[in-house]
């Protein structure tokens, strides 16, 4: 199984059972500009607490790892869960959002895109893909997160609306950082 291949997996699973999802981190920054290597795929995803056991059915363990107390913990806490394809060595990193204006907005303008010739997923807008990194960045200081967002502004960056992330950055405290993008791009 290739990345690609449990990617269309997920998302299928996703959307039978009508979950709310978005596809974000590396794989929508590689969507949207460079391509690079990754070992995870990133999904945030609305899963109610009584949809669970059927989402975990989905994943047969004789393929899977996937624990089903760490869901209902992560839907219960608005954390994070992995599904684990052991024979690939791919991992899904699913994160629960709690309810804000940023995740009600980024949910709102989501974007269906085709990651493979043969199917379409939702993924998150280019410019809140730029908002987590510049939070991932905050937090930790990984150089990759500004590289991800230099290479999303050089191959899409005539898609994106750079106010809305000015604002947004401004609300969430990281205007230096977004700042420091866009000296880094000589603008």
């Amino acid at each position: 199984m290739e990345q690609t291949d449990l990617l269309r997996l997920v998302v299928t699973v996703l959307e039978r059972l009508h979950v709310p999802y978005l596809v974000t981190g590396s794989i929508a920054t590689i969507y949207y500009g460079e391509p690079r290597f990754t070992n995870d795929i990133d999904i945030v995803l609305r899963l109610p607490l009584a949809r669970v056991a059927e989402f975990c059915r989905a994943f047969p363990p004789t393929e899977f790892c996937l624990d089903e107390q760490s869901i209902r913990d992560a839907v219960a806490t608005h954390g994070q869960f992995n599904l684990i394809h052991p024979t690939a060595g791919l991992k899904v990193d699913f994160m629960v959002p709690a309810d804000s204006p940023f995740e009600r907005s980024r949910f709102g303008r989501t974007r269906r895109a085709q990651p493979a010739p043969d199917f379409h997923a939702v993924f998150a807008a280019p410019e809140d893909v730029i908002i987590k990194k510049l939070e991932y960045y905050a937090a930790g200081g990984s150089e990759k997160h500004l590289r991800d967002i230099t290479g999303v502004l050089k191959v899409s960056g005539s898609l994106v609306d750079r106010d809305y992330v000015a604002r947004w950055a401004a609300q969430l405290g990281l205007i230096p950082v977004w700042q420091a993008v866009l000296s880094r791009l000589g603008q």
